[in-house]
């Protein structure tokens, strides 16, 4: 039973007690009662009797035995479920699912140690509402590595759902790579590698992130920390070939990942198509063949050439004027740097007082500045016992600034199956793993730094975040109307005169960012912070009577920041 409010035009709404009941295979509903008569209380009391809850007198005592942040719980379990992580997960309902999927909320709401977030699930010490909902008693740092074990063991298995749920013959399948420093050397993944952190002196780990053409994330793996970027593509061709069934992609790399090497002996022999580009050395090779002359495009941004050395391929190329005046702007500060500095040794070299002198010792001094600047192609010089000269090499120079500006996509895709708009705009998609990258390691979801020994809890862990990223990246998907992104982005792109410029913000973009307000007049706000003010809705352990023997829960009116919120993720505030 139920009492359901029917709307009367010409009156005041109708209230009536309903109950439903299944006939012939179809649900039914009859009316027990007109109970518009009622007073609102009195309505409102039979409500709470019908959802089991205590019914509560004017003037009786109560006490709030605790509150904790609870809106910011409600929006991403409810979005966990929605994208059906929650289903993933083998033995639902029991404590390790439970567990597991408070670790994904929490990697999302609180990122912290295992420590931390026990502290925070703990009833005693609770940060937020997530235990409680969850139905978690007593937590532990142990119960924690428990349940992060239980979760690396189904990886396999859990990827597999998710590339057969956004994944098909002849998807885009973008591929990228990534490393984040540990603490300690006890880990068997930690080396020294190339360090994207920043972080010198810390060993790393590489893992490799598949996402769709969107940027949904799907499948991830974790290397050692040494490892070149291009040695992990096969891995990926197994993976994507044997494990997902995918006969048909389309892998889309950078120029450092799918290079000659790797296209000749894993992607073409594994009869995969795919989209990268060209480094400038061959960029070059093909300006001094003939096959590419630059002055062609000087009034053209876009156009397909062919070349002996690429035969059965497709070159794409691409000419972006504003990123041709960056480059020229940056490679004139960078060669006034540099002739700076070097006029500095060799003012060193001539000084009255402690000259510097010796080859060595001026060549390492010399080695320092070019090896910062990267310039060193573009000087020639000389030094001696006692002295350094040198000069620019103009010719080089310009050969390169020729060139400013120029991409050029390569693929083995027919132009029956992507233009050569389409072929550039997958490229380009690229992009949307390195927002996953950030969102991993630096802006939401802190990947880093990781304190883990183990080589099954570190994969553990980087999949962990990455299960946590797939439920953000939804409820970013359909929060759009409240944050900084640009929901219209599509429509702008479609508009604009050229894919290769840089990519335009469309008219409802622009006026979020100028007015820092939404259509609907709500104040626009970044992911973090917006999680910030759902916790803003509290969650309320009530008790009534003298003795306390009634208890209940009671939620905080929400905002309307709030209520849009719920209203765009299609969930209850309630959970």
């Amino acid at each position: 039973m139920y009492v359901a409010v029917v709307p009367n035009r010409r009156a005041a709404p109708a209230i009536l007690l309903r109950e439903s009941y299944r006939a012939d295979g179809k649900v039914k509903t009859r009316t027990l009662a007109n109970l518009s008569h009622w007073p609102a209380e009195k309505v409102a009391s039979l409500k709470r009797v019908l959802a089991g809850e205590p019914v509560i007198t004017a003037g009786q005592p109560f006490e709030i035995r605790q509150s904790l942040p609870h809106g910011h719980v409600a929006a991403v379990l409810g979005s966990l479920r929605r994208c059906a992580v929650d289903q993933l997960l083998e033995d639902r309902g029991s404590r390790r699912h439970q567990l597991s999927l408070a670790l994904i909320a929490a990697r999302i709401l609180d990122p912290a140690s295992k420590l931390a977030t026990a502290t925070g699930l703990n009833p005693q010490t609770a940060t937020s509402s997530l235990g409680a909902v969850l139905g978690l008693d007593t937590v532990d740092e142990d119960d924690l590595y428990e349940a992060l074990d239980w979760l690396g063991g189904q990886q396999e298995r859990i990827e597999q759902v998710l590339a057969h749920r956004h994944l098909s013959e002849g998807s885009l399948v973008l591929y990228d790579v990534s490393s984040s420093y540990l603490e300690g050397r006890h880990c068997e993944l930690a080396q020294f590698g190339h360090d994207r952190d920043g972080k010198r002196g810390k060993m790393q780990i590489v893992y490799g992130l598949v996402c769709t053409r969107q940027g949904c994330p799907v499948a991830i793996e974790v290397f050692e920390g040494n490892m070149a970027d291009p040695k992990t593509l096969s891995a990926q061709i197994t993976k994507l070939k044997h494990r997902f069934g995918l006969t048909r992609v389309i892998l889309v790399g950078d120029r450092g990942m799918l290079t000659e090497a790797r296209l000749r002996d894993e992607v073409q022999p594994a009869g995969l198509d795919w989209i990268t580009s060209l480094r400038a050395p061959a960029i070059q090779d093909l300006v001094k063949t003939g096959a590419f002359q630059p002055s062609l495009f000087d009034q053209r941004e876009l156009g397909e050439i062919t070349a002996p050395d690429y035969p059965g391929e497709r070159l794409v190329v691409c000419r972006n004027p504003l990123l041709a005046e960056e480059r020229r702007r940056k490679r004139q500060e960078l060669l006034a740097e540099t002739e700076a500095q070097l006029h500095k040794i060799a003012a060193a070299t001539r000084r009255a007082r402690r000259p510097l002198h010796g080859k060595d010792q001026i060549g390492i001094r010399v080695g320092k500045v070019l090896g910062r600047s990267k310039m060193g192609k573009h000087f020639d010089y000389s030094i001696t016992e006692d002295d350094l000269t040198f000069s620019r090499k103009e010719e080089s120079i310009q050969r390169e600034a020729d060139l400013d500006g120029f991409y050029i996509v390569r693929t083995s895709v027919s132009e029956q199956a992507l233009n050569a708009v389409e072929t550039v705009a997958a490229y380009k998609s690229l992009a949307m793993v390195e927002r996953a990258f950030r969102c991993l390691k630096t802006v939401d979801l802190s990947i880093r730094p990781i304190y883990h020994r183990l080589a099954r809890r570190v994969r553990a862990h980087v999949f962990l975040c990455m299960l946590a990223y797939y439920v953000e990246w939804h409820m970013r998907q359909v929060l759009k109307p409240l944050l900084f992104e640009d929901e219209d982005r599509l429509v702008a792109n479609a508009e604009r005169s050229s894919l290769v410029i840089n990519a335009q913000r469309s008219d409802g973009a622009k006026a979020k960012d100028a007015t820092k307000r939404t259509v609907d007049g709500l104040p626009v706000q970044s992911f973090q912070a917006l999680l910030a003010h759902l916790a803003t809705m509290a969650r309320n352990v009530v008790t009534f009577g003298d003795a306390a023997e009634t208890t209940c829960v009671k939620l905080t009116s929400p905002t309307p920041i709030q209520n849009r919120a719920f209203d765009l993720l299609a969930i209850p505030l309630a959970l």
